[in-house]
């Protein structure tokens, strides 16, 4: 028996994504997370915690003053490099505590 409907995988996930946006976004968010020790170094990730994305505004708390300095200078290009990896603009600002 031949199937003349067949889908790849990825026609049936975009087709997914595109139903559902929050699904989505969650994915895409957990992405940004994934790509902070990528984009930023080992250093900067074992030196932040509880980074997550609220409203398309990343979070982190960073416990050394000298880091969130250099991270809030650098505020613009990182958000950028962060949207890069993640294919697609998720987050559009981020604050540091």
């Amino acid at each position: 028996m031949k199937r003349t409907n067949a889908e790849s995988i990825g026609e049936i996930l975009q087709h997914f994504y595109d139903t559902h946006p929050l699904v989505r976004q969650k994915l895409q968010e957990v992405r940004i997370r994934r790509a902070w020790g990528a984009v930023l170094g080992n250093m900067v990730m074992h030196a932040t915690r509880n980074l997550y994305v609220k409203n398309g505004i990343l979070y982190v708390s960073v416990h050394s003053s000298v880091l969130r300095n250099e991270l809030m200078l650098n505020r613009e290009s990182i958000v950028r490099r962060l949207n890069d990896s993640a294919g697609e603009e998720v987050i559009r600002d981020m604050v540091l505590r």
